[in-house]
């Protein structure tokens, strides 16, 4: 494995609500020094949550994204609190966003996303064995609750409104997931 590059400085060079761009000085292994900006994170990451109603019904959302100015279909999906475990931001975003908890859930793995430029990670939850329980949550108006099946993921990635990779990530993943388990349960 290479040896990563040597940081000679870090320089804050835009800083917003959201956003903190900062600037890297870095040389590298051969010699070569370069700079490099990147947005740096500003918390604990974020969770991104598959809540399965029943072996085959995942339950998505449709709200507002400002990037692309449209209502999106996508996932559960949140900031994690400074010292809150992800487990439990999980199982709150999904009080927050589609009215229900999770007795079961599952840490699969975590996304980056343009890692080149962006340090952020996405927690992946996997949440089985629902029960109805909301809690208030920060969203401006309230969001759209879609059931879907896994078996229909092919007529769900042909929708113009479902583009964000790491839903369509974590849905390939969980169904393939659910797939092997059913497989080795027979």
């Amino acid at each position: 494995m290479r040896k990563k590059p040597e940081i000679l400085a870090a320089e804050t060079v835009a800083k917003t609500r959201l956003f903190h761009v900062e600037q890297l000085d870095l040389k590298f292994t051969n010699g070569i020094e370069v700079q490099y900006e990147r947005l740096k994170s500003n918390s604990s990451g974020a969770v991104l949550v598959v809540p399965m109603l029943d072996e085959d019904t995942v339950m998505l959302i449709r709200e507002y994204a400002a990037g692309v100015h449209r209502y999106e279909l996508g996932l559960p999906k949140g900031r994690i609190e400074e010292g809150e475990d992800l487990l439990n931001a999980a199982n709150r975003e999904l009080m927050e966003e589609i009215g229900y908890g999770a007795n079961k859930l599952e840490h699969l793995t975590a996304f980056t996303l343009a890692p080149g430029y962006l340090g952020h990670h996405t927690q992946i939850v996997l949440a089985q064995d629902l029960y109805e329980q909301s809690c208030e949550g920060d969203e401006p108006e309230e969001i759209e609750v879609v059931p879907w099946s896994l078996s229909k993921l092919p007529e769900l990635m042909a929708r113009e409104d479902l583009t964000e990779a790491r839903s369509i990530a974590a849905l390939y993943m969980v169904r393939d997931l659910l797939d092997n388990k059913l497989r080795k349960s027979l």
